[in-house]
């Protein structure tokens, strides 16, 4: 940040200025770089290994589903740091970079596929934290069996009491979260390394050997990419704190570090976990898959401590979401996305009706435990399939803007435009390339989740005394999610054991 050492009248400027500290009380980089990593960094991690192999991908797929990611996810985490330095005025977040370049009824989806990818989040991680505590606790079987969804039902509605008390963040909370996320990983990877359970001639194996050897290589690409997405969801979180920094040059540079850091424990869990066991074996693991390297690793004691983790993590993180489910919603309606009703708050501040309409969903995907096979997998595949279009469009839009707006960047980022514009491009191409992972059946079914949606657009529309499905774009973006939609209940209703 380039600063002047004398102002026009000739007085000096202050110290902190001159020092480029735009917030002497705020954050320095270390604890930026720290707190970005606990905001991505989530239950994804204790299960990547197991979930890889499932989808019967050979080690080079996997591989290479990382390398794919790790370019694209830092397109896409360069997309919202640039976003909130070009564009600091949009205040709405994901969904109102939709709504300024695609109209309102894109930018309304963008905030529904939001709120529907983060309650999912909440149902998946109910299913692996039940799954885990079936360790210690059998009665809970593979984890979502009638008393997981009991108990799940509890944690989430006693959270949403919470909550509505007022309790937005609990710093105690925060620090078990983080404790319980990072020792626990740091303990299995060293482990694994000195006691000499990682070993070379069973990864070099697993290097052309899935668990599923009769699929192609782009198929089994195509398994693994939504397991690296997956453990990624929440990079847009990384910049919610750029506010809060002491020094606004170190956000970019907290971000670039958290995301290599973060990449790096994902890598050595993946790859250490695949010199441990034959990808076939690590395909059938319960959830955690971790719990169950460790246990094969190091012995039972490795098991307990990562199943144990996973539950005080899990326990944290549901709260942590409870939060985020209820105030996306919020956010959107008090933005004028959604309709009124959502932005009505009790008088400890909290937005009790969106609380209860997101748990009430919740509740709903619960239950179906009881009545498919869907398992944890499947509900963090919907998660990260539904907040696609949410990165889809905010990479479009800073692309657009950069192409557009090239002298909105000056001052405010560093870098040539042509290096701006080249991470929008590669970010809306990852985003495209991820609904391809997702599979065509992937992408309808999840256009069944947008229905709903459509009710509540027009519904708040009419409330604002606002005209809706004005433009060309908006009438087929509605056609497709509708045909698509029906396709899904066909689908359904036709194919047995779809989900």
């Amino acid at each position: 940040m380039s600063t002047e050492s004398m102002t026009t009248t000739g007085a000096a400027v202050p110290q902190a200025a001159a020092d480029g500290v735009t917030n002497p009380k705020g954050i320095g980089l270390f604890r930026m770089v720290t707190t970005v990593i606990t905001l991505i960094v989530g239950a994804g991690v204790f299960s990547l290994s197991g979930d890889a192999a499932a989808g019967g991908a050979s080690g080079w797929a996997i591989l290479t589903a990382w390398g794919i990611s790790a370019i694209g996810v830092f397109c896409l985490v360069m997309t919202f740091f640039a976003l909130s330095r070009v564009k600091p005025d949009l205040k709405g977040g994901i969904y109102t970079y939709a709504a300024t370049g695609f109209g309102d009824f894109l930018g309304f989806n963008s905030a529904w596929g939001y709120w529907i990818s983060a309650l999912l989040c909440t149902v998946s991680f109910s299913a692996l934290l039940f799954g885990a505590l079936s360790y210690f606790f059998p009665i809970f079987g593979n984890g979502t069996n009638l008393y997981a969804v009991i108990g799940a039902s509890c944690i989430i509605w006693f959270y949403a009491f919470l909550v509505s008390r007022g309790i937005s963040e609990v710093t105690l909370i925060n620090a078990v979260i983080t404790i319980s996320k990072f020792v626990p990983l740091l303990i299995g990877i060293i482990a694994i390394i000195f006691i000499g359970a990682f070993k070379p001639d069973i990864f070099i194996a697993n290097l052309t050997t899935g668990a599923d050897p009769s699929l192609a290589f782009v198929d089994q690409v195509q398994t693994a990419m939504m397991v690296t997405i997956w453990v990624f969801i929440g990079i847009e979180g990384a910049v919610a704190i750029s506010g809060r920094a002491k020094k606004a040059k170190d956000v970019g540079k907290a971000t670039i570090i958290a995301f290599i850091c973060v990449l790096t424990l994902y890598l050595t869990v993946s790859i250490l976990s695949m010199g441990v066991m034959p990808l076939s074996e690590l395909a059938n693991l319960e959830n955690p898959a971790l719990a169950y390297v460790m246990q094969a690793a190091v012995g039972d004691w490795g098991a307990v401590l990562i199943n144990f983790a996973v539950s005080l993590s899990l326990i944290g993180a549901m709260l942590g979401y409870t939060v985020l489910a209820s105030e996306s919603p919020f956010e959107a309606a008090e933005e004028g996305v959604f309709i009124r009703a959502f932005a009505k708050t009790n008088d400890k501040g909290a937005p009790v009706v969106t609380l209860v309409v997101t748990n009430i969903i919740i509740e709903l995907f619960l239950i179906t435990w009881l009545f498919t096979d869907s398992t944890y997998q499947f509900f963090y595949t919907l998660s990260a399939g539904m907040i696609l279009l949410p990165y889809l469009l905010s990479a479009a839009y800073f692309a657009k803007v950069a192409f557009k707006e090239p002298d909105a960047f000056k001052g405010r980022l560093n870098g040539p435009i042509l290096m701006w514009r080249i991470l929008g491009c590669v970010g809306v191409v990852y985003s495209l390339f991820l609904s391809w992972a997702a599979g065509v059946l992937g992408v309808i079914l999840m256009c069944l989740l947008y229905v709903p949606g459509i009710l509540m657009y027009i519904w708040g529309k009419r409330e604002r005394g606002e005209k809706y499905f004005q433009s060309t774009l908006d009438k087929v973006v509605l056609v497709i999610i509708v045909a698509a939609a029906c396709l899904s209940i066909f689908l359904l209703v036709t194919t047995p054991g779809l989900v």
